[in-house]
């Protein structure tokens, strides 16, 4: 019986936790600590968290499509991207001259341990987690040529 119910609650543990984003604190380029729930809970605001890397081609192509639109939909969508780096100790260095070349409005968050990464179960990048007043709203894991016009799409019915 007990253990049924430990079942029945990390089930209902693990179902919470992906409804919402952990509590966790990452650090932003200037290594200072950004409080994943306080830092994004503007009322009505979207928030887009991608998970990219350096080494990920396609991550780098998302970001690239989305920033082509970004200042228009943050604007009509009271939105804000953040981009999360998981790049490890080998090759997080890279994170701040790729981004130089880059001129991204994006706020870069380094998630250098991977614990945000671990506590969302994300497996693959680009991933993608569009939150709202909290609440994880929606998930796209990978990306093709053209993806950034369902993302639109997708933002526009929140």
């Amino acid at each position: 019986m007990r253990f049924i119910i430990f079942l029945f609650l990390f089930a209902s543990f693990q179902s919470f936790s992906q409804d919402r984003m952990p509590n966790l604190i990452v650090k932003d380029l200037q290594n200072k600590p950004v409080h994943i729930n306080k830092d994004f809970n503007e009322v009505d605001k979207i928030y887009i968290f991608s998970f990219w890397a350096t080494w990920c081609a396609p991550c780098i192509s998302e970001l690239e499509a989305i920033n082509e639109h970004y200042a228009e939909w943050s604007e009509e969508l009271n939105m804000e991207l953040i981009a999360v780096s998981t790049d490890d100790s080998r090759t997080q260095r890279r994170v701040r001259p790729l981004l130089n070349g880059k001129n991204w409005p994006y706020q870069v968050l380094m998630d250098t341990n991977q614990d945000l990464k671990r506590a969302l179960s994300i497996v693959n990048i680009p991933y993608m987690v569009v939150v709202k007043n909290q609440k994880i709203e929606l998930i796209f894991n990978g990306y093709t040529q053209g993806a950034e016009e369902e993302l639109y799409q997708s933002l526009k019915t929140l």
